[in-house]
């Protein structure tokens, strides 16, 4: 993947999740009540969410880590609340403005938290953010082919200590029968494309690669509700 090819499909994502579906996601993302697809699609990715959550340690004093692609923010506040002191990165400037007031009015009604978060909109590949003990990517490499996804979780690892999970979106019939009928994710004019993929395949060709010999396979969990697929995959530090 050039960085020309990166900061392409970057500005692509950008442009559909700042500025054609913003409100989609808000809502989808947030707790009024929505229906139809959007409402197996928030089903599908609270379950995960709750997934990527579990696969980390109940406490996470000490620990910082990354939220990619965050949205608004509420994977995030569950680390906090266990400690963590996070970094949520989404190309979405507005998302992020709402995540910060959605992080202000929950210090407001909840007092201060466990741990700490700062959210910043740009790359999350940025060496900028510095370090991290965990990186968490929540349906963000969906949106780049394998091999550039590879590389992204290259890059990652480079400044990662101990732990990255990530989803993959998992090649299937039904899923890309539902991809061809746009009914996926909340619909936009510009919506990014999805790459369905083997993911054990993806997680095992990678390893092989040099830059991966100290890292190895963990686990691994599909989510299939409705119209959401995804499957759950976790890289381990040895």
């Amino acid at each position: 993947m050039s960085q020309v090819d990166y900061i392409r499909r970057t500005g692509e994502i950008e442009h559909y999740f700042d500025r054609t579906a913003l409100d989609a996601w808000k809502r989808l993302t947030g707790d009024q009540p929505v229906s139809g697809i959007r409402a197996t699609v928030r089903k599908g990715r609270e379950e995960m969410r709750g997934t990527l959550a579990s696969w980390l340690p109940q406490d996470l004093t000490g620990w910082r880590i990354l939220d990619a692609g965050c949205g608004s923010g509420v994977l995030s506040f569950e680390l906090i609340a266990r400690g963590a002191d996070v970094v949520g990165i989404d190309l979405s400037a507005q998302m992020i403005a709402h995540a910060r007031q959605r992080a202000h009015e929950l210090e407001a009604s909840h007092g201060r938290f466990k741990g700490s978060v700062t959210f910043h909109s740009g790359d999350m590949l940025d060496p900028r953010h510095g370090r991290f003990d965990a990186v968490v990517a929540m349906d963000v490499l969906i949106h780049y082919r394998p091999a550039d996804a590879v590389r992204v979780l290259h890059t990652l690892a480079e400044r990662t200590s101990r732990q990255m999970i990530f989803t993959l979106a998992p090649g299937s019939r039904l899923l890309r029968a539902m991809l061809a009928a746009g009914k996926v994710f909340p619909r936009g004019n510009r919506a990014p494309a999805i790459y369905p993929v083997d993911p054990s395949r993806l997680v095992a060709e990678m390893l092989h690669h040099p830059e991966f010999s100290h890292w190895q396979s963990g686990r691994s969990h599909k989510v299939a509700v409705g119209f959401y697929t995804s499957q759950a995959m976790e890289v381990i530090r040895s």
